[in-house]
């Protein structure tokens, strides 16, 4: 009796085992709505201790993974998220206040509003090689011809060593902070798009 009653726990040992070994090890992907939750954590833990204020609510996280999955990327290890991006369309020159909050389909912009990583997962490089990855992606997006984004003074040189260009101080202000508004150029990117698994 004995064994009859172990077998069953070594079958559930082993199931989750092979389960979790059939996870990628590393996989780059379009959020989903169901990817808000650990978005949100993810993201209020790195704004919140700098800053004190998230890019995004929960709410408007749900909101652009709704509209826009496309323009977002996330960076899972073993299953779990370790960062991210989120993107929106945009149709003007210059981002705005609005820019914040809505989604413009059919844009030749896209709008990163956050790029965040894992606390357990900083100083290993892995907030230049999403982003990276991300700019690669958009680059092959039939229309999308320009990235922009704003960032405070700190972080200007991170996105200049990206290729990002400064345009100069946003017109958009959060909670008295100031920041910068840069832009990456998309286009032109013909070569990399024919090399490459667009």
């Amino acid at each position: 009796a004995t064994s009859i009653d172990a077998a069953p726990t070594c079958l559930l040992t082993y199931s989750l085992q092979q389960r979790r070994h059939t996870l990628p090890a590393s996989e780059f992907r379009n959020l989903t709505p169901q990817d808000a939750i650990s978005v949100f954590e993810i993201e209020r833990e790195a704004f919140i201790s700098v800053s004190g204020e998230c890019p995004l609510t929960l709410d408007e996280v749900l909101n652009f993974l709704g509209q826009c999955p496309e323009l977002s990327l996330g960076w899972f290890e073993e299953g779990q998220l370790v960062a991210f991006i989120i993107g929106s369309g945009w149709d003007k020159e210059r981002l705005s206040q609005e820019a914040m909050t809505q989604h413009v389909p059919d844009s030749s912009t896209v709008h990163i509003h956050v790029l965040s990583v894992h606390r357990h997962c900083r100083q290993q490089g892995k907030g230049s090689i999403i982003l990276w990855r991300y700019l690669q992606y958009v680059s092959c997006m039939p229309g999308l011809r320009r990235a922009l984004l704003i960032c405070e003074d700190f972080l200007v040189p991170f996105y200049l060593k990206a290729g990002f260009k400064e345009i100069g101080p946003s017109a958009i202000t959060v909670s008295n902070m100031h920041f910068q508004e840069m832009e990456y150029t998309l286009s032109g990117q013909a070569y990399s798009r024919r090399n490459s698994d667009c």
